[in-house]
């Protein structure tokens, strides 16, 4: 990775182009869900990573879905976030890639989840 490696307490609420590196915490259910532009059913599950500076949730998609395990050491490119009902996200899209890094991530700061704070439900994006 040769861009900047962010942390995970500096996400915004819309971050583009995100390098970082985060322990994998938790594992949610997956579950099904339909979408809308393509008409076809999507595995999801969402997975709350942490470095020393907090933790988020990452939504995870299809091919990505029980890929990683806890304790895992993962690495985001080109990641975005973003809110669903005005909870930060970090996602990866369709540019961005995660994988799994042999590295070791001692210090975790569980009390700032950037997922718990509320960022607003009527906050929208303005387009340019």
């Amino acid at each position: 990775m040769s861009e900047y490696i962010m942390k995970i307490g500096e996400l915004r609420t819309y971050s583009r182009r995100v390098n970082l590196v985060g322990k994998v915490l938790e594992i949610g259910d997956p579950r099904e869900v339909s979408s809308g532009s393509d008409n076809m059913l999507h595995q999801v599950a969402e997975v709350l990573i942490g470095d020393s500076t907090g933790t988020v949730l990452l939504t995870l998609w299809d091919e990505n879905v029980g890929k990683f395990h806890e304790g895992d050491v993962v690495e985001i490119e080109n990641g975005y976030s973003g809110t669903f009902r005005g909870r930060l996200r970090l996602n990866i899209g369709k540019y961005g890639n995660i994988s799994k890094v042999d590295k070791e991530i001692e210090e975790i700061d569980e009390e700032n989840n950037m997922s718990e704070r509320d960022f607003g439900t009527n906050f929208r994006r303005r387009r340019r």
